[in-house]
């Protein structure tokens, strides 16, 4: 069991120091990012001295259940890709553009807009893929307009991963944790709207005490005209997000699984694309942009933390995990311990290391959802919450907005811990309403 904690300890330790001090590991041609190089390395040295089953460890990342990691990757990736393409034909940019024109002159109802928008958006897509979308946009905008970008910004990034909670599809983490105890989609969004609304609400009310007083200069910008290149594909791609959406829904009482839909809608629509293009006697360039695009790197990082976590179960340490936080005021504990641990190690892996501890400790739903809250909200409380968080940091520095660590705690302690209060608050609800 020491060596095994000590490995893991360790790896933790230097995943988070290369993400905020080596993002990229370089040899020659080769480059990798630092979070996933050093994760594997990690699994590696677990199999290697830990005296693991290493057979066992293979039946588990094959094994038919809720939780594997083979299925969950392949639901996210889909969802995602989807998602890019989507992105690729100016989806997003066309919606913020439609924002920004009706925001007028007024900061404020512009702020509101960027809100609500990426909020909608992010409910059928994924926090990830509007953070990578909507920044460059809202930094190009505001620094034509000449104001603070912060605001948009905060708002953006807030939104996106408090209404990522909303359906299972929003976050990794949301699919990860929801298999642990084998809820469904729609019963997933029964026991999940409360707590994202009351989230979204404090969070909402936070962020407008922050920033009140930047945004009360006029607007003096005016909003980029953006139209699609291929208004049919456009039509194609949001007809597919929506089918695969109902079918997400329905999906579990017909006896099909979330991760063949979400693939199956996937490469419909790129097989669909790839056709149409030499139809029209042209490169299909979407597809391996979209494709390009696609967070690939998650894989080796799941697989290597699954691995890991596997070990850490073989040697006793997720069941004595499970017995400190024992099933007692399990909303509670578990909301904050895993708000906490995700920015620690991260959320992805914090997940994966809580869905075997829930499993062991009988804490059951009430723990499986306390952990959904805290693995979304814990996105902005410091950059190593999630990925989306370090993804949107780099973003920031390339275009120049000075957001440094202490500024994004000082973001964390104002808005995300109002709203993980008001979430676990709302959770209580749905747990007494359902």
């Amino acid at each position: 069991m020491t060596a095994s904690l000590i490995i893991f300890a360790a790896t933790a330790i230097a995943m988070i120091c290369g993400i905020l001090f080596f993002p990229k590991i370089k040899a020659g041609r080769f480059s990798a990012d630092s979070y996933w190089a050093i994760t594997a390395a990690g699994a590696f040295f677990m199999l290697a001295f830990c005296d693991a089953d290493i057979p066992a460890v293979g039946r588990a990342l094959v094994a038919d259940t809720a939780v594997n990691p083979v299925k969950i990757l392949v639901l996210f990736l889909s969802m995602t890709l989807i998602s890019v393409f989507l992105d690729e034909l100016g989806f997003f940019r066309i919606l913020a553009a439609a924002a920004l024109k009706r925001a007028g002159t007024g900061q404020k109802r512009l702020f509101l807009y960027i809100y609500a928008t990426v909020s909608v958006l992010t409910v059928f897509t994924s926090n990830d893929v509007i953070v990578l979308s909507f920044t460059p946009f809202i930094c190009y905008f505001a620094k034509n307009a000449k104001i603070d970008p912060m605001p948009y910004l905060a708002a953006e990034f807030v939104a996106a991963n408090t209404w990522s909670m909303t359906l299972i599809i929003g976050n990794p983490t949301n699919i990860y944790l929801a298999g642990a105890c084998g809820l469904g989609f729609t019963q997933y969004l029964r026991y999940s709207i409360i707590p994202t609304v009351f989230a979204a609400g404090a969070a909402l009310a936070a962020l407008w005490l922050v920033y009140r007083k930047k945004l009360s200069a006029p607007l003096k910008g005016r909003a980029e005209k953006v139209e699609a290149e291929d208004k049919f594909l456009l039509i194609a791609g949001i007809a597919h997000l929506a089918v695969c959406t109902a079918m997400l829904a329905v999906g579990p009482y017909i006896g099909v699984e979330m991760w063949l839909v979400a693939l199956l809608s996937a490469v419909s629509l790129m097989a669909f694309a790839a056709f149409r293009g030499l139809f029209l006697r042209r490169k299909p360039a979407t597809v391996p942009k979209s494709l390009k695009r696609v967070p690939w790197q998650l894989v080796p990082f799941v697989l290597s933390m699954f691995v890991m976590i596997e070990v850490l179960a073989q040697k006793g340490v997720t069941a004595r995990a499970a017995q400190v936080m024992g099933a007692d005021l399990a909303v509670l504990k578990y909301g904050a311990a895993s708000f906490f641990a995700s920015n620690i190690i991260n959320n992805i892996p914090m997940s994966v290391l809580f869905a075997p501890i829930i499993q062991s400790g009988g804490a059951g739903l009430a723990a499986v959802l306390a952990t959904v809250i805290g693995s979304n909200l814990g996105a902005f409380f410091t950059p190593v919450g999630a990925l989306a968080g370090i993804m949107w940091s780099g973003i920031l520095k390339r275009h120049g907005v000075k957001f440094g660590y202490g500024d994004f705690l000082k973001m964390g302690v104002t808005v995300a811990l109002p709203a993980l209060a008001a979430a676990l608050g709302g959770l209580y609800l749905s747990l007494a309403l359902f």
